[in-house]
């Protein structure tokens, strides 16, 4: 069978970032809530021309500049961050990138669970066809209401991959585990632009989808716990990984803690999540490069990772690492150290505005970012490159 998987990835993120000791600072409480209760060190919060276009754009320009356009006839976007109703945000993206027309393009949303539906399509299509190779893109900003629970929780983050046969990073495995349950621990109404959660009830979902989700990969001729050299999980809050690995530690019966089975992949996992925040589809593989940027020695280690998707569903999928993994090296570092801070005062004045789709709009020149979004005319979008 066609080795298929992740052949190169890349990440992106907003111009500006909220650092939370100085959020703990302005709400009154200890900052080791946030930095040590959550596993948060701040957040990254998009300029007025940002959004999840122009980082999903800006990830992907960076992977095709790499492996060139040659094959890839698919575009798929994923994000619980939709711009509209109808049209596809790739849409945007395949113009911006100067993509030919013959590129099929296709929004996916299932809360944070998206980019993996994604990357199983695209495998798919590459199956049908070894030729063809796929771009996905994951891109979100996480916004909860101001001085709510899951405020410090927040976050802005892209990651762009390609699909194709014989990767040079990731081969996915064929073996997967799925859990789907209808549940209402988080959702956005369309008429909202905050989410609404219950924390209590997204964790207990969470935990048992992952329980559920490995169950079923080990019915299906899945790898067992100590053929897996790595665990990655969707991070909402980083904190939230080491919850569901102490679940997956009892519900196996095998010790998953410190010195055990997969434990080095939930520091270095939690590297760049701790610092852009929850970018919801974006998020588990945002850990995956995490790993992949800051471990050595991996090519031929097994990852297993845990994606989860409010609602719910989640799936429970491994991959091998190849040997292009040793090639790559930490450079999103200093994109994140270069966000512009922003005070709590103009973090909120950010929040606050929403733009009208019935107004035209130009929004201040901000971003440093490759793309950007230029405002609204006629009621329709406009982006830019820079």
């Amino acid at each position: 069978m066609t080795s298929i998987g992740i052949h190169d990835l890349e990440l992106a993120t907003a111009h500006h970032v909220l650092d939370l000791g100085v959020l703990a600072e302005y709400a009154g409480v200890d900052p080791a809530k946030y930095r040590i209760g959550l596993g948060q060190d701040e957040f990254s919060v998009p300029a007025a021309d940002e959004d999840i276009v122009t980082m999903g754009a800006t990830a992907a320009q960076a992977v095709l500049e790499r492996t060139g356009i040659e094959g890839v006839r698919t575009l798929l976007f994923a994000t619980e961050s939709g711009i509209d109703h109808s049209k596809a945000a790739g849409v945007y993206v395949h113009q911006l990138l100067g993509l030919p027309p013959q590129v099929r393009v296709a929004e996916i949303k299932q809360a944070c669970y998206g980019g993996t539906a994604a990357i199983q399509a695209a495998v798919g299509i590459v199956l049908r066809n070894p030729g063809e190779r796929v771009l996905v893109i994951a891109s979100d900003v996480a916004r909860y209401a101001l001085d709510s629970p899951g405020e410090p929780t927040q976050g802005a983050g892209a990651i762009a991959m390609i699909i194709g046969a014989d990767p040079a990073l990731l081969e996915i495995e064929p073996a997967s585990g799925l859990f789907t349950d209808d549940v209402d621990d988080f959702w956005r109404p369309n008429d909202s632009s905050t989410a609404i959660v219950d924390g209590a009830l997204s964790i207990k979902a969470y935990l048992d989808a992952m329980a559920g989700a490995w169950d079923d990969l080990a019915a299906h001729g899945g790898p067992a716990i100590t053929e897996i050299d790595r665990l990655v999980y969707h991070q909402p809050y980083t904190k939230m990984a080491r919850k569901a690995q102490a679940r997956l530690s009892t519900h196996l019966s095998a010790e998953l803690g410190e010195g055990g089975l997969g434990d080095s992949g939930l520091a270095e996992g939690a590297i760049y999540n701790r610092r852009i925040g929850n970018a919801y589809t974006a998020s588990v593989y945002a850990g995956l490069a995490a790993i992949l940027d800051h471990e050595q020695g991996l090519p031929g280690k097994r990852i297993g990772l845990f994606s989860y998707g409010s609602g719910s569903v989640s799936e429970f999928l491994t991959g091998v690492v190849q040997a292009g993994a040793a090639e790559r090296s930490d450079h999103f570092t200093s994109v994140l150290d270069a966000r512009v801070p922003l005070t709590v005062a103009e973090y909120r004045e950010l929040h606050a505005t929403v733009l009208p789709s019935n107004v035209d709009v130009e929004t201040a020149r901000v971003t440093q970012a490759p793309f950007r979004f230029a405002g609204i005319k006629g009621g329709a979008r406009r982006y830019e490159r820079r």
